[in-house]
């Protein structure tokens, strides 16, 4: 028996997480009216459960934050370099 592995959007897949977690139906009854296997409706449960917590986390936001903030330094270091490059070739222009 051959089977093809279908790809899910992520949406998707949120939305079928979402409907796992609200209890609302049982996880049968979401595979039969999504057409997903149970055992990856838990799947996409779990991941939900264990990562929701993190949307709220200021982790990411000073993770950005960082970054942007070394981003920046290292443009304003190659702008300076750039500066001390063009001031060398042009007093060795005038040395030679």
């Amino acid at each position: 028996m051959h089977s093809m592995r279908r790809r899910h959007s992520d949406a998707f897949k949120a939305k079928v997480a979402l409907e796992a977690v609200k209890g609302e139906k049982t996880i049968a009854e979401l595979s039969s009216e999504f057409g997903v296997h149970g055992n990856q409706i838990r799947q996409w449960k779990k991941r939900l459960v264990e990562e929701l917590p993190g949307i709220f986390s200021d982790k990411r936001k000073k993770a950005q934050q960082d970054s942007a903030e070394l981003e920046a330094e290292l443009y304003r270091q190659i702008g300076q370099l750039k500066v001390e490059l063009e001031w060398l070739k042009k007093k060795s222009e005038q040395l030679g």
